[in-house]
């Protein structure tokens, strides 16, 4: 795979679709914000109807796969995916 990095905007689009999916709603009914933690690592908060659902690294990752295979058409099993924080960027992903 060619690589490809998703900016912060596509990182949140990936987590409102995997989050959209086991609602069944829309993506653009939902909110999310994302987070860095020295302790936590990277996180999200995922908003709808006024409830919050809190996802980890490992669930960043999964969302991000599911776009990768769903949004870009690529194969998302033979990706290494690498979240980074970066200085004027914000969250990212390094896809390899």
């Amino acid at each position: 795979m060619e690589k490809l990095i998703l900016n912060e905007q596509e990182v949140i689009n990936a987590l409102c679709l995997f989050h959209a999916r086991f609602k069944n709603v829309q993506p653009s009914d939902v909110e999310v914000e994302l987070a860095y933690d020295d302790v936590a690592g990277f996180t999200a908060e995922a908003y709808l109807n006024g409830q919050m659902e809190y996802y980890n690294t490992v669930n960043l990752i999964t969302a991000i796969r599911l776009y990768l295979e769903e949004q870009l058409n690529r194969d998302s099993m033979s990706a290494r995916i690498v979240l980074d924080l970066h200085d004027e960027e914000g969250i990212i992903a390094r896809i390899d």
